[in-house]
């Protein structure tokens, strides 16, 4: 073929040079080696994570799937001369096959010389709180109210707590109890809690791993070392990350499903990034699904950013994380974006290197391209200078401003000029993000994107299987498919498959395998039996698939999944029927083994026998058994009757409250689900409820002062309104800590009537409430004012006092209006 460019032979070139200079050429080959080999066998890899997206050597042998030079990342930002560090590539596998590469490297390399790492779970602040209280006898509430003073994140620890935190020092001073709590906190906090295997990291030695570190065996059989991974590139092993991206699992399954039911085979690499529905569902927000965007901030930033090309996705990936969001980076690059503010650069020489950001600095690579550029920095001279803004210690600072201004100087830059430009680019290297990791996760994010866009029904059906297991993630997807118009339906003896299935246009069938007690082998006969011809009724199945793999309590689950609807509706005829259905299909087998004997003589042939006569089961409890075999409603979600009355009533989707934060008021509605009651120690009741709706449920806690209130609406199936605080536990997990019970119904009532201002969350926000305040202060009356504000954190409504209730007419509203503005807000009676 062509020989490459002069730019790209250079650039590889230079990059073998440095790699062989290095020693690494190696570890390349290793790298090169087991991703060919999970390519081979078609499991799906990422196209790249890290640094190492920015290797052009990299991106030739495959192993990334960016072009460096195209998306101007930086080699030296992997693997720099000057500073010798050992390369780290990091991979995403398939989820589902992870472990096919790791077991393909053992076999190679020698199942002596390969093991996985461990890695110890260690007793953070919030959990020797939580822990020692227990100890000691505390009930959860107080437990709970000093961890709630200790603040969440990494790095924590309790002794920093105690200095930011001037109601948790006050409480040890002046309580002895919450002292001698904190202190035997404080001794075990940093403690070794358990250890696990590490996600994804595996270690490759010379010879046997023996010789270096001592290894252990883990619960589920895993070889690992005992050394965590710190200590072992101390030791100057060879450790690779092997990840499992569960995107990956599902983009490679909806890809079968599209062959399957459009014939169509597409290739990731050959599809366009310029796709106009792609992005058009990327500015609406629509990212339920969708690899890194699906959050509520993240929905609401895409819909005010509106992306027109993967460089957008690119800068949104790296923008949305706290340091750009809290500094207002984002506002500037989005008013710069859309014409607001004028784009402007600290120096016009830069403008090369800041015009993709609109003079906005957002990357690592642009600080370094910046020093290289202004300041006569080798590329490895800059990658130390962004390495020494990361971690900003005052001398090694000091040193490197006067190698910068120097440099800018000796290169006919003002010195004042210098001064002023390291000052900006120290100011964003803190905020700056590894562009190599954001291009190589963008690519992700618009492949799951344009695939939702242009087969949404196979891409769903893709999510859907991949989290099976998770309930309140199966509901939001089911709410997803509802909302685009695809019909989700239950199990089909004749439809479905293992997993999801689509059968047809904007149809998913639920699959085989997420029936409880209905087993791989059971799903396995039925399917394989099936390739004769479809069932033609429950006697055919019966007598077809083998009674061992196939028995009673597997046919019962499949009868109340409602597995066998489209050949007989009536469920309740069916179970009653069970026990003739079995025998009938134990005779058949019995007279089927006769007429295959050497000396069986004829066999008449038997009718099957009729069902018995029962009256179907009612919408409820036809319901119930589909929660009870899926885990989940499929047909239709009784939380929706429940709240047809209610059609005033504005509801907080239970499975969007993870979108939000900690400590967050939130009043909202669900069904009763399980409920759980314990006795304190002062002997009063506390209650654990599960609420539902048909996003998701949460568990709600409610101490004993509300009790009273709370037994009279306990009933399964009730619809109960709850005031409360947020709480996210360690491990993730979202509650509600009531403050309040409320009536349902008579909110509804309240609000028939209600005046509800539309409001979109923007950096103005105050002026606009300070102004309504006023205005609504202007007409008092009687009927009740609710702000829907739509933002970061999703959609809240906030009911007003009745000191801002209006006596509603045309004057009001056009006051109203002129406040909110066309396309800030809307207005409306409900």
């Amino acid at each position: 073929g062509d020989p490459p460019p002069e730019r790209v032979r250079k650039q590889l070139e230079y990059e073998l040079k440095v790699i062989e200079s290095m020693g690494y050429a190696t570890y390349f080959l290793i790298v090169w080696d087991f991703v060919h080999f999970a390519r081979e066998r078609g499991i799906m890899v990422g196209p790249g994570r890290g640094s190492a997206a920015g290797s052009l050597v990299s991106y030739v042998l495959g192993i990334t799937d960016i072009d460096p030079l195209q998306y101007g990342l930086l080699f030296e930002r992997f693997l720099n001369p000057e500073r010798v560090s050992m390369p780290d590539i990091d991979i995403d596998f398939c989820f589902e096959r992870r472990d096919e590469v790791i077991k393909y490297v053992t076999e190679r390399y020698g199942a002596t010389n390969v093991a996985q790492i461990i890695t110890f779970g260690r007793m953070m602040a919030r959990q020797a709180v939580r822990d020692v209280g227990r100890a000691l006898g505390w009930s959860y509430g107080d437990v709970d109210k000093i961890a709630k003073l200790i603040p969440g994140g990494p790095g924590v620890t309790l002794e920093r707590a105690m200095e930011s935190n001037p109601q948790l020092r006050k409480l040890a001073e002046e309580n002895k109890e919450v002292k001698t709590l904190l202190d035997l906190a404080q001794r075990i906090e940093g403690m070794c809690r358990h250890a696990s295997v590490h996600a994804a990291g595996v270690v490759i030695a010379d010879r046997p791993l023996t010789y270096y570190v001592p290894l252990q065996r883990m619960n589920e059989g895993e070889i690992v070392t005992q050394f965590d991974m710190d200590a072992l590139q101390e030791l100057g092993l060879l450790k690779m990350d092997f990840l499992g991206l569960r995107t990956l699992t599902v983009i490679e399954r909806a890809l079968r499903i599209i062959k399957n039911t459009r014939g169509e085979e597409i290739r990731l690499d050959r599809i366009p990034l310029d796709d106009r529905t792609t992005y058009e569902l990327l500015a609406r927000g629509e990212t339920v699904g969708v690899f890194q965007l699906e959050s509520a901030g993240m929905r609401e930033l895409l819909k005010r950013l509106k992306p027109e090309h993967i460089e957008d996705l690119i800068a949104i990936l790296a923008l949305y994380r706290p340091g750009p969001l809290g500094s207002g980076m984002i506002d500037d690059f989005i008013d710069r974006k859309q014409g607001r503010v004028p784009v402007t650069y600290p120096h016009p020489s830069l403008e090369p290197i800041l015009r993709e950001t609109y003079g906005v600095i957002v990357y690592q690579e642009q600080v370094m391209k910046i020093a290289s550029e202004f300041a006569g920095f080798t590329l490895g001279e800059a990658d130390i200078l962004r390495r020494a803004m990361g971690k900003k210690k005052p001398e090694v600072m000091k040193e490197q401003r006067e190698k910068f201004v120097s440099g800018a100087v000796q290169r006919g830059h003002s010195r004042e000029k210098a001064e002023e430009l390291f000052d900006i680019i120290e100011y964003f290297a803190g905020y700056g993000f590894n562009k190599s990791h954001s291009a190589a996760y963008a690519l992700v994010s618009y492949q799951t994107a344009y695939l939702k866009a242009h087969y949404p029904t196979e891409y769903l059906a893709a999510c859907l299987t991949s989290v099976a297991n998770d309930s309140d993630k199966v509901a939001k997807f089911i709410a997803e498919c509802r909302r685009l118009g695809i019909d989700v339906l239950p199990p089909d003896i004749n439809e479905s498959l293992a997993n999801f299935t689509v059968v047809g246009d904007r149809r998913i069938r639920f699959g085989l395998a997420a029936i409880k007690n209905v087993g791989e082998s059971a799903v396995e006969e039925i399917l394989l039996r099936r390739r004769e011809g479809r069932y033609r009724n429950i006697f055919d199945f019966i007598e077809r698939v083998d009674s061992r793999v196939v028995n009673r309590r597997v046919l019962e689950s499949l009868i109340k999944a409602g597995a066998f609807g489209g050949l007989h509706p009536n469920r309740a005829q069916l179970l009653a029927s069970l026990e003739d259905i079995l025998s009938y299909g134990a005779r058949r087998r019995k007279k089927e083994v006769r007429q295959h004997s050497l000396f069986g003589e004829e066999v008449a042939s038997e009718g099957v026998p009729l069902l018995r006569e029962v009256a179907e089961f009612s919408r409820q409890e036809l319901l119930q058994m589909e929660k009870e075999m899926l885990g989940f409603y499929v047909s239709d979600h009784p939380f929706r009757e429940a709240v047809a009355g209610l059609r005033n009533l504005p509801f907080f989707p239970l499975g969007h409250l993870r979108m939000l934060k900690e400590e967050m008021r939130v009043k909202v509605v669900g069904m009763v689900g399980n409920v759980r009651k314990i006795i304190t120690k002062t002997g009063g009741d506390m209650y654990f409820v599960t609420l539902e709706d048909e996003t998701g449920s949460i568990e709600v806690i409610f101490f004993p002062n509300l009790s009273e209130k709370l037994k009279e609406r306990l009933e399964g199936g009730k619809v109960l309104g709850v005031v409360g605080k947020l709480d996210i536990l360690d491990s993730g997990e979202n509650k509600i800590v009531a403050d309040a019970l409320f009536d349902p119904e008579e909110w509804n009532r309240k609000l028939a009537r209600a005046v509800v201002i539309d409001l979109e969350v923007e950096k103005d926000i105050l002026r606009t409430l300070y102004a309504l305040r006023d205005c609504l202060r202007r007409f008092p009356g009687n009927c009740p004012v609710m702000l829907r504000l739509q933002g970061g954190e999703g959609e809240w409504w906030i009911e007003l006092d009745s000191a801002f209730w209006v006596s509603w007419s045309d004057e009001v509203r056009e006051a109203i209006q002129s406040i909110v503005g066309e396309g800030t807000g809307s207005l409306k009676t409900l």
